[in-house]
């Protein structure tokens, strides 16, 4: 695989978000101390709860509530051998970059926030932590590509510059890659890949990206063709992959648009022998409107009931987490439980670390020094790509019917980037 080098060079050709960068500016002088409400911790979280996004925000309310019930935050954080109360503070994004952005400087200004969390996409990561670095405020993003975060905050994303105040965790394309291409290699097949991204900023990124890494690894790329987003007809596309004899599909589109392409490939005859998808199909609310023709399909799990992993508040088990979760929700999990989970982790081995939560400089240093084990394993803030940026291997799983509760459960089917978690079932073709 190709790492951050490739990426400067064509990845950003479409993220669309640098003007992000530009348009958030600080409203106030940065020194490195705060001025927080005397022996209370102010944590700011920030994600989007309404909107077109929603589906990603889906369980972040009963995980902070189960946060707040941990004893770290019940009885408040110990620092500098001064106990002090925590307080979580969460705002809406309504899915909108723009009210992402005002949602941080609401935190940082109304609220006087110790530390932003922000999670799920960069219309909200981005935003909040620009904000977040322009103010000097601690801030940790997740749920968004690491390159899309790191290079479209740059001034100069050809020259990137480390960040003081902003870390974040999650995976990036080598991920996406070194999770997809070992399942492609375990079916038999032509290796020619049929590609559907969209014309918006994360399909001209994925287009951007993905041929290297298939002529890195023995595969032929066949595009699509970039749509806009809505699009309902596909006619065009299925025949250009039936035309190549297609028999591996990927894609990034929009969910409803995946949806309705999926369901005229299987009208039109276009059954590629294994879909692995990115995007979609991350949640079990986005296989309802498939139904029988999302079964085996593909895709990455960063975080699951099936890893081994513990919480660093409490110990409860990722497997444990998630059951609480459907219990109280009568819901099914979602990948993002552990991830937003892991963010209050992080602030409490932050804060805990340090001799006082007012040095915000020195509260940043401990997150880009931060290196524990927690609900979503290992993450280490040192190893990079970047400077405060932590990788998390993602392993491949396929949507299966008739497994348990649930009518269709993600199951994993490789582990060639994380061998921890074990292997649930066989890769199967999605279409024999």
């Amino acid at each position: 695989m190709n790492g951050p080098s490739l990426l400067r060079r064509t990845l950003l050709k479409g993220v669309g978000l640098g003007a992000l960068a530009a348009g958030a500016t600080a409203c106030g002088s940065v020194n490195g101390l705060g001025a927080g409400p005397g022996d209370k911790i102010v944590i700011g979280f920030v994600s989007p709860r309404t909107g077109p996004l929603a589906g990603f925000a889906s369980g972040d309310g009963f995980v902070v509530d189960r946060v707040r019930a941990t004893a770290a935050y019940a009885k408040g954080f110990t620092v500098g051998g001064k106990t002090y109360e925590v307080e979580i503070v969460v705002k809406d994004t309504h899915s909108d970059p723009g009210r992402a952005s005002q949602a941080a400087r609401e935190l940082i200004s109304r609220h006087h926030a110790d530390m932003i969390l922000a999670s799920s996409t960069p219309e909200t990561t981005n935003p909040v932590a620009t904000v977040c670095e322009a103010q000097g405020i601690p801030c940790v993003s997740t749920v968004v590509p690491w390159e899309a975060w790191y290079f479209s905050r740059q001034a100069d994303p050809r020259n990137p510059k480390p960040f003081t105040y902003t870390t974040m965790f999650f995976s990036g394309v080598d991920q996406f890659g070194g999770c997809f291409v070992p399942m492609w290699d375990r079916i038999s097949t032509n290796k020619v890949v049929g590609g559907m991204f969209p014309d918006d900023p994360d399909g001209n990124a994925f287009r951007a990206a993905y041929p290297p890494i298939l002529d890195n690894a023995g595969y032929t790329w066949v595009d699509g063709g970039a749509y806009r987003d809505g699009t309902t007809a596909f006619g065009s596309m299925i025949s250009t992959f039936k035309r190549e004899q297609c028999e591996i599909f990927i894609n990034a589109p929009l969910p409803p648009d995946f949806t309705a392409m999926w369901k005229q490939a299987a009208l039109r005859g276009f059954r590629p022998k294994l879909a692995t998808v990115a995007k979609v199909l991350l949640f079990p609310a986005d296989t309802v409107p498939l139904g029988s023709l999302v079964s085996n399909i593909a895709t990455d799990s960063w975080w699951g009931p099936y890893m081994p992993y513990a919480s660093s508040l409490d110990g409860e088990t990722a497997k444990q987490l998630a059951e609480s979760y459907q219990s109280a929700s009568g819901r099914q999990w979602l990948q993002t439980l552990g991830s937003v989970y892991s963010l209050f982790e992080i602030a409490e081995k932050a804060f805990t670390s340090v001799d006082t939560p007012r040095d915000r400089k020195a509260v940043a240093t401990a997150l880009q020094e931060l290196n524990y084990s927690g609900i979503s394993g290992v993450l280490d803030f040192t190893r990079g790509p970047v400077p405060g940026v932590a990788l998390q291997q993602p392993v491949g799983v396929q949507w299966k019917e008739g497994i348990g509760r649930w009518p269709y459960e993600m199951v994993v089917v490789d582990n060639s980037l994380n061998p921890a978690v074990r292997i649930g079932a066989d890769l199967t073709p999605t279409n024999p």
